[in-house]
């Protein structure tokens, strides 16, 4: 008599089991489930290391406006200066710290010019200079000089003459994140800062 041995016949459970056991196609399909998130951590990587090498470019800037601040003049900045665009003594600092910025490439050149436009405040002077970016119309730069701390002037002077003994300067530049796009290319509709404000100040005591 013939007799079907015990594996002769494969029932169903056998063949989902077989099929849970196969392994062709399971690194295609992982590598597919990690690629989103490496190209995130990627991206995020190359995107925060610019952020930080602006910033540093941007401290780098108002350091020098600063020390250039410190060896200017301070008769010329008292209320009221005639110049238009503020005390040459204070558009010396602006012309360095904008001409560091171009330096950097933080700025490409020939987008945008200093002074720009500017307000004032006692001693300090604010210094807004638009367009400075081609692919972004509304990037603009902010330059603050402030003449710093301000003694009693001498009584024998008029008017009398403050004797300023430090300059801060302050530098504000926008960046324009790329993370924000991938963030909202995996998860759409995701809110992601676009822009953020890098600002640094810098400051020195005058030595004039």
């Amino acid at each position: 008599m013939f007799r079907l041995g015990p594996c002769s016949v494969r029932g169903p459970l056998q063949y989902v089991t077989e099929w849970l056991r196969q392994t062709d196609g399971s690194a295609i399909l992982e590598f597919a489930i990690s690629l989103p998130l490496l190209v995130v951590f990627v991206v995020g990587i190359f995107d925060f290391s610019g952020a930080f090498n602006q910033k540093q470019k941007i401290e780098q800037a108002a350091q020098e406006g600063a020390i250039v601040a410190g060896a200017q003049q301070t008769t010329d900045i008292y209320v009221g200066n005639p110049n238009a665009n503020g005390p040459d003594s204070v558009q010396a600092v602006v012309t360095a710290v904008f001409n560091s910025l171009v330096g950097s490439n933080v700025i490409p050149n020939g987008t945008c010019t200093a002074p720009g436009t500017v307000t004032t405040s006692g001693l300090t002077w604010t210094y807004t200079i638009y367009n400075c970016s081609p692919s972004y119309a509304s990037d603009t730069l902010v330059i603050t000089v402030n003449r710093g701390l301000v003694l009693p002037g001498s009584p024998a002077t008029t008017p009398p003459i403050p004797a300023v003994v430090e300059s801060v300067v302050t530098v504000s530049y926008p960046y324009h994140w790329r993370f924000n796009s991938v963030i909202q290319l995996l998860v759409p509709g995701a809110s992601y800062a676009a822009t953020s404000s890098l600002t640094e100040s810098a400051s020195v005591h005058n030595q004039m």
